[in-house]
């Protein structure tokens, strides 16, 4: 092949200093960048290991090994291997060693950064393009497309631009990590003079393979999709300057180019342990107003919960502040200060009550499957003969998620949950079932009913959506919403202790349920743990009857003594 040119006029810059970074640094905060690179920081706090974020890194590596074999059974001698182990060095070369054979398809491609401009990167498949050089193409597990039409396809099993049309069942889903891999793959094909000519109609393209597999998405990475017209090339290369100077910053020692705020990411970084103590030492309004407001009030000297809490909430908001109203926000800091975790925002919101009444609560592993459904059974209105015994009853699968076994326990629930709606029904008593964000229960509700359609039990997916739709299914997180202001957060574990519940593990939280379902069901390599099995059951009795402790509370006159946002 001949190289097209070894650097594009709008490339990143050239180091020298060691730094290298992934493609994944474009899209992370920008602090977690400077903690990543700063020595000082290897002894700083962190969190534990994610345990959902552990699982969908194995099932995105199960995914691109299926993809792989199906590629290779349909393309036959295009198809070509690198080593997926060895050192990098090796895997380098033997990706330079196909490139330069011509092969057709290069799959597990690892690139080299010849050009010294600090990038690492590999692709899972290169396509060699008409006129020589390659285009990248990626494999992900999440979905590419919607319905609709224009998306710029090419079968799978026929992965070539030149078989790409627009397609009219499909308009492309947006999904910003993949354009700035694909791109930061375009630069380092470039770099290495592996990349298509620029004079060929595509190429400057790069091409994504989703969860659905079915097609592979060709992007125009010259194309102006992003803020202003920039193209993904342009929007890549200001991001990865931008992120090379934070990390050859803080390797270097020199001042920070990036402190800590308080963004969604948070939640599962896992230097926020440091980051969190950073914002608390300096009062960070981040801690009561996160992402672009905290940078907007910042702009105009309101640095910290302080100042916040000591602006008049009748007075304009000093700068336009999207999201929640300003005198909430400055109700929201003042509560912090004075260390109450919740405050009215209404004098009182009605939560409705029954007769009959059901709190119920989930527990998923990651995206492969729903293993416990749990429910706690009251009757406020009274018990009449053939009630089920009140209390906690809790229908579980423990059989490692995806199984089929799922079908049997959530049948089990759905017939149990049939059964005492329909005993409400026929005694002329009410009935309420609640949940704590109904979010993840609808979603798994509808999920399977459609994918065990059919096994005993499973209800059709219009009654699941009748039930969903029903104003007896109550979401205790709405009403929340609605009345309260959360200094520190709306999660249940949060909001419940408020109402005086406390759970009986210190230890429970959804990502430590990760780390229990591992050895409940033996995924970490032991024989299942019953403990962890009882511990899980545990955990999901107090869930239920957190939620059931939070809505009888909120129909007291108890909750009278939260103060209303206007006086604290």
């Amino acid at each position: 092949m001949t190289a097209i040119e070894n650097r594009p006029p709008d490339a990143g810059p050239t180091l020298g200093n060691g730094v290298s970074l992934d493609a994944a640094a474009t899209s992370r905060c920008r602090r977690r960048v400077h903690l990543d690179h700063d020595p000082s920081a290897a002894d700083a706090p962190r969190a534990l290991p994610d345990p959902s974020l552990e699982q969908r890194r194995a099932d995105a590596a199960e995914h691109r090994v299926r993809i792989g074999e199906r590629l290779a059974l349909a393309t036959g001698p295009a198809w070509h291997v690198v080593p997926p182990s060895g050192p990098s060095h090796e895997r380098i070369a033997a990706t330079a060693a196909l490139v330069t054979e011509g092969a057709p398809l290069i799959w597990g491609a690892v690139l080299p950064d010849e050009a010294g401009a600090g990038r690492r990167g590999g692709a899972e498949l290169l396509v060699r393009a008409p006129g020589g050089g390659y285009l990248p193409v990626i494999v992900v597990r999440h979905r590419i497309t919607d319905p609709g039409e224009g998306a710029l396809t090419s079968p799978l099993l026929d992965p070539w631009l030149r078989r790409a049309h627009p397609d009219p069942r499909r308009k492309v889903r947006s999904q910003p990590r993949d354009l700035l891999r694909l791109a930061h793959l375009n630069r380092m094909l470039h770099a290495a003079g592996w990349a298509a000519a620029h004079e060929l109609q595509h190429g400057d393209h790069g091409g994504v393979i989703g969860m659905d597999a079915d097609v592979v998405v060709w992007h125009d990475l010259r194309a102006g999709h992003w803020p202003g017209g920039r193209s993904t090339l342009a929007e890549y290369d200001a991001r990865f300057a931008d992120r090379t100077a934070i990390a050859v910053a803080a390797a270097t020692g020199a001042p920070a180019l990036a402190e800590p705020s308080r963004i969604t990411e948070c939640k599962r970084c896992p230097w926020w342990p440091t980051c969190e103590a950073g914002l608390e030492r300096v009062d960070d309004v981040s801690l009561v107003v996160r992402g672009e407001t905290a940078v907007a009030l910042r702009e105009v000297g309101v640095r910290t919960v302080h100042e916040l809490a000591a602006l008049d909430p009748m007075a304009a908001p000093p700068v336009v502040l999207p999201g929640v109203p300003f005198p909430d926000l400055i109700a929201l800091a003042r509560a912090r200060e004075r260390n109450l975790s919740v405050v009215r925002r209404v004098p009182r919101v009605p939560v409705r009550r029954a007769d009959v009444e059901v709190d119920i609560d989930m527990e998923s592993f990651g995206e492969a499957g729903a293993y416990l459904w749990g429910v706690l059974l009251s009757h406020p209105g009274g018990r009449r003969p053939g009630d089920g015994p009140d209390g906690y009853r809790a229908f579980a699968t423990w059989e490692p998620v995806p199984t089929e076994d799922e079908a049997r326990s959530f049948a089990e629930f759905w017939g149990w949950l049939r059964d005492v709606r329909a005993a409400a029904a026929s005694s002329g008593r009410t009935f309420a079932a609640y949940c704590y964000n109904e979010q993840a229960e609808n979603r798994w509700l509808l999920a399977s009913a459609r994918r065990f359609a059919g096994l005993p039990g499973i209800p059709p997916v219009a009654e699941v959506e009748a039930f969903i739709a029903d104003e007896s299914w109550v979401d205790l997180f709405a009403v929340v919403s609605e009345w309260f202001l959360c200094a520190h957060g709306k999660g249940l574990k949060r909001i419940a202790p408020a109402a005086g519940f406390t759970w009986r593990d210190p230890e429970a939280g959804g990502e430590n349920s990760m780390r229990w379902y591992r050895h409940a069901v033996g995924m970490h390599g032991g024989p299942p743990d019953e403990e962890q099995r009882i511990r899980l059951l545990e955990y999901n009795a107090d869930d239920v009857a957190a939620t059931r402790a939070l809505r009888e509370w909120m129909s007291t006159r108890a909750v009278q003594e939260v103060p209303l946002a206007d006086e604290v």
